[in-house]
């Protein structure tokens, strides 16, 4: 079907529909939830008079952003009863995102942890201003906030990753060759060359929802790291392999137990070395990555 047999409506979500699925994916930290708002969105989107619409994209993302916020606030209560601890949908990303850092940046498993620290509010504020670097006045129409108290939501919400978000950045080589390291390390059980890659107060997330094996709490420390990778994923008598990817826009390891993928092991690497490992095992989270997912900020 060409462009010229769809209607005006469906052509203008089309075309918005990249940006929409960003915003709703930063706001719940997950793809399937975010396409599930889209959905909805579309169908409020066709019942519209889009004559009453002055700017398609910016109804869009109103629409699209109180979706998400009613959803966050339904996924709290999901998340309270989750087993371990809750990690972000991981997506395979292009390597435009990768070469976008504030992008990059935004949908690293890293930050997306921090987000889960905020309010509902507060992170839909915050992923429209500092992500998409919407107006005031567009942010308060999407949370029915003043644009006035959208100014001090913003602060307060930016306050707060500031103090939990990483300090040191490398570049994007740098983290890709550290990747490697570690991967060559994990794989072929050289746990002391694996020591020499991970930071000494390196901490590991594991997420296995219930249905694989994970830790209940995060493990710190570089040899309590090792300790359990080596009686988990590294244990004798496992065909152990992995291929170098990018996930959300950062270096990560998609790995596989003879033969069959285990799970993706997203990284953040700081002073040249591993110091956040964000290992996904639950096979519900894993249906993004083996295709690129579109992510973009315009």
């Amino acid at each position: 079907m060409s462009d010229n047999t769809i209607d005006p409506a469906t052509q203008s979500l089309v075309a918005h529909r990249n940006l929409l699925f960003t915003v709703a994916y930063e706001m719940l930290g997950s793809a399937t939830d975010a396409e599930d708002v889209l959905q909805e969105a579309w169908l409020r989107w066709m019942k519209v008079d889009r004559e009453q619409v002055r700017d398609d994209r910016a109804f869009l993302v109103r629409v699209t952003t109180r979706l998400a916020l009613d959803r966050l606030r339904t996924m709290k209560r999901r998340k309270e009863s989750y087993v371990g601890p809750w990690l972000p949908e991981p997506l395979l990303t292009a390597p435009d995102v990768a070469d976008d850092v504030e992008l990059a940046e935004s949908v690293s498993m890293a930050i997306m942890m921090v987000l889960e620290t905020l309010s509902p509010t507060e992170r839909a504020v915050f992923v429209l201003r500092e992500a998409f670097g919407f107006e005031y006045d567009e942010i308060a129409a999407a949370v029915d906030k003043t644009p006035a108290a959208v100014r001090q939501i913003a602060s307060r919400a930016r306050r707060h990753v500031e103090a939990r978000r990483p300090r040191a950045s490398v570049t994007r080589a740098e983290a890709q060759a550290v990747a490697e390291s570690f991967r060559q390390a994990l794989t072929t059980g050289d746990f002391r060359s694996l020591l020499d890659v991970l930071a000494p107060d390196v901490v590991l997330v594991t997420d296995g929802g219930g249905l694989k094996r994970a830790a209940l709490h995060p493990i710190v420390g570089a040899e309590r790291v090792i300790r359990y990778v080596s009686g988990g994923v590294g244990k004798s008598g496992t065909a152990l392999s992995g291929d170098l990817t990018v996930v959300n826009g950062n270096p990560a390891i998609l790995l596989q137990v003879d033969g069959v993928v285990d799970g993706v092991l997203a990284l953040r690497v700081e002073h040249s070395r591993v110091a956040g490992m964000y290992y996904v095992r639950n096979p519900e989270k894993l249906t993004r990555v083996g295709t690129e997912t579109p992510l973009i900020r315009s």
